[in-house]
């Protein structure tokens, strides 16, 4: 269980660092007004479904994660 944890802890610190970046590269490229804030919202609703994925994954519901050695 011990394991579970800490292995989800990295992967939703993984997770959180790819959308920052992803989100600071959205701020960074000049995008037309609509497909800017489009582009910030694929990235959260991805964000937050891999975030559920991995809650759902701790409780045996989900996917499986791979595990850390």
């Amino acid at each position: 269980m011990l394991s579970g944890l800490i292995a989800l802890v990295v992967y939703i610190i993984v997770i959180g660092l790819i959308v920052w970046l992803l989100l600071y590269l959205i701020e960074a490229l000049p995008l037309p007004a609509p497909f800017g804030q489009i582009a910030r919202v694929v990235v959260i609703a991805i964000a937050v479904l891999f975030v559920i994925m991995l809650l759902l994954s701790l409780v045996g519901e989900g996917p499986a994660l791979p595990r850390l050695r």
